[in-house]
């Protein structure tokens, strides 16, 4: 067991800091548009939100933290089965069975024990080289040595660094990116996780109805532009929100989002890559973020260490929030104009092939309804988000109800130059010419008025499946 990381004895030098750390309790107005912390200058808040006070007693740090490994003590003798080759991505055999069901022994996460070495068994190969090998978050090398697998088969378990917390919790290694779920200081579920990068950023967001910003559940996605700094605070708080599915928010798209600091959330994302990559969520493997949804509950505390300072110290401090992108406006106008002019360029071609000008005047005013309806959108007023999304859940490409497919240029329709029934031409704007004088016109149902809905590339409620690299 020699290549197991040592003890961590430092945590004593934190217990004068922690004497302060009544703020857990204290009520807190908070900003939910704004940069807050840090002296951030972003614009006034355009709405508050109080924090309740909590329902637990003031935070300290226990007089010793348990080591990540403890060994079990045994007087069976080990009889362990030595590994003749190194264990690297798509090799099979009953050496990598073995392999799977050990780390499924630990708690780690390589998916079915079927033989073959794939990703999940490399991701969880990650969170046990990190956690437990002590290996630099960044540079795991996913591979099992003859080395490794030895020490792998010695009696030890991964233990809790918090087994005086909730019977059933969650603790965050931001340092080694690592995720552990723990029932009755038993390990369910220990993962590779991506975090909150740090970095300022300014993008348009997608927010789902029901979320922080757009509280209303039965209303529409809202569309705007956000800035925000993509921090995942330290500190101790408890689940407060689930939500099964993909959802939308400022902080990304995030698939089976279990929410613990106002929008801040663990989630399942597609991609979960070996640096912090999010806007201040906790990205863990798509595949597996439905089962952690059934390992944890409500009111379950979430230990976060962010490597400065121990939890309690910080107590549920909340993020840094967002705030709207004062370009946003601006750019998107410019872009609905643009759009428009090839509207008014369509139903004025036909005016000139056609002599009846009362035909032609009713279009017009239809096409040009739609794009201010988008722009309106657009520009609704902030509600309360808590930033820290991920620019991949963003789903820049997102459907917002003004489908640039809906403006039809097939409705320029040359075959309206019907003879055969006073058809008007161009004013037929989806080619649903009848034939004949009864010509409706821009009765496209597939035109202008397209919601997005009938787009089968565009939003799925808000939430692009492409959005699930968020948070």
């Amino acid at each position: 067991m020699n290549n197991r990381r040592p003890p961590n004895n430092q945590a004593a030098r934190w217990l004068p800091a922690v004497a302060a750390a009544g703020v857990f309790g204290t009520v807190v107005i908070a900003g939910v548009a704004m940069g807050g912390g840090g002296g951030g200058s972003g614009p006034t808040p355009a709405a508050q939100v109080a924090i309740t006070e909590s329902t637990f007693p003031p935070l300290t740090v226990p007089e010793s933290i348990p080591e990540p490994t403890a060994l079990v003590e045994t007087t069976a003798p080990i009889d362990k089965i030595p590994l003749d080759r190194t264990l690297v991505k798509g090799v099979a055999g009953n050496d990598v069975t073995r392999v799977q069901e050990r780390l499924t022994e630990l708690g780690f996460v390589p998916g079915p024990a079927d033989g073959i070495y794939g990703d999940q068994t490399i991701k969880a190969v990650w969170a046990y080289e990190k956690l437990v090998l002590d290996a630099p978050s960044g540079s795991p090398t996913g591979q099992v040595t003859p080395e490794m697998w030895d020490d792998m088969q010695e009696p030890f378990v991964i233990q809790p660094r918090r087994p005086n917390a909730t019977p059933n919790h969650t603790e965050v290694y931001l340092p080694e990116q690592v995720l552990a779920i723990f029932h009755d200081d038993r390990p369910v579920m220990i993962t590779h996780m991506s975090s909150g990068t740090g970095e300022e950023w300014c993008e348009e967001v997608t927010i789902s109805p029901g979320e922080y910003n757009n509280p209303d559940p039965d209303g529409e996605p809202l569309v705007r532009g956000e800035c925000g700094v993509s921090i995942t605070p330290g500190g101790v708080f408890t689940y407060h929100r689930q939500v099964e599915g993909i959802r939308q928010s400022s902080l990304g798209g995030m698939w089976n989002p279990s929410y613990f600091n106002y929008g801040i959330a663990i989630h399942g994302a597609l991609n979960v890559p070996l640096q912090p990559a999010s806007h201040g969520c906790i990205r863990v493997p798509l595949n597996i973020s439905e089962d952690l949804q059934g390992l944890v509950t409500l009111g379950d505390q979430v230990y976060v260490w962010d490597g400065v300072q121990e939890p309690e110290y910080y107590g549920s401090q909340p993020p840094r929030f967002n705030w709207l992108d004062p370009d946003y406006e601006t750019t998107t106008t410019t872009a609905e104009s643009t759009t428009t002019v090839p509207e008014s360029t369509t139903t004025t071609v036909p005016v000139a092939t056609t002599e009846p000008p009362s035909t032609t005047s009713p279009p017009p005013a239809t096409t040009t309804t739609q794009p201010p309806a988008t722009t309106t959108t657009t520009t609704e007023p902030p509600g309360g988000d808590t930033g820290g999304g991920d620019t991949g859940g963003g789903d820049t490409g997102g459907d917002t109800g003004a489908d640039t497919g809906g403006g039809d240029t097939g409705g320029t329709d040359t075959g309206g130059t019907d003879t055969g029934g006073g058809d008007t031409g161009g004013t037929d704007t989806g080619g649903t010419d009848t034939g004949g004088g009864g010509d409706t016109g821009g009765t496209d149902t597939g035109g202008g008025g397209d919601t997005g809905g009938a787009d089968t590339g565009g939003d799925v409620g808000g939430g692009d499946s492409g959005g699930a690299d968020g948070g």
